[in-house]
């Protein structure tokens, strides 16, 4: 009884200290100190971590989350961070995306950032699939962006407020750049747009879903 208590022990540790993480338990990706476990594919200077924060300033480039959670493919899940943007910025977040080469994210959708840039898709639509025209938080102060993703079905949400509720349908029409832009699997990534846009991420998180 003894040993079947110790082997018990033992996997009840190695599961507590899985990356996979627990059902209900939210999980860090960004450490608030260093880029540790995140890979831009080109210009890696557009990423900086500055008080506990990763600054997005400078030429186009995407930081993709390279660590070892979920050996980063990521399916059903909620997502939250914590983002403030700068007058006239435009960034995003990526989810169901992968590490590639130089350019605009191939796979993947991306759950635009944008407050006040020239671009008319504002923050919490997902960009060029269903797009948000409404402004729903200022630049200069802090909002929540949340993203839940099951199956087929995508929810964003601004400090608690739903923007969108999409379901992709059976073959969506995609076409030019966005024909890999599917429900899948796959890791996150943040974009730098552009060397006039200045964004600032933290409290990056995940929760896994069934």
């Amino acid at each position: 009884m003894k040993k079947l208590f110790c082997f018990a022990s033992l996997a009840l540790a190695l599961t507590a200290c899985s990356p996979g993480g627990g059902k209900d338990e939210w999980i860090s990706l960004f450490d608030g100190q260093s880029l540790d476990g995140w890979k831009a594919n080109e210009n890696p200077s557009t990423f900086s971590v500055q008080n506990g924060e990763i600054v997005v300033r400078g030429v186009r480039s995407h930081l993709f989350y390279d660590g070892p959670v979920r050996k980063r493919d990521f399916k059903n899940f909620e997502f939250k961070c914590d983002v403030l943007t700068k007058p006239g910025a435009n960034s995003g977040v990526y989810f169901h995306t992968e590490l590639q080469g130089p350019g605009w994210p191939a796979k993947g959708y991306e759950v635009q950032v944008n407050n006040s840039h020239g671009d008319p898709s504002r923050t919490a639509g997902l960009y060029a699939v269903r797009d948000n025209p409404q402004v729903p938080a200022k630049d200069d102060e802090w909002f929540q962006l949340h993203i839940k993703v099951e199956g087929k079905h995508v929810i964003t949400s601004v400090n608690g407020k739903v923007i969108v509720d999409y379901t992709e349908e059976e073959n969506p029409k995609r076409e030019g750049m966005y024909v890999g832009r599917l429900i899948g699997s796959g890791t996150f990534a943040l974009q730098g747009h552009d060397p006039g846009s200045e964004v600032h991420f933290k409290n990056l998180m995940v929760k896994l879903l069934p």
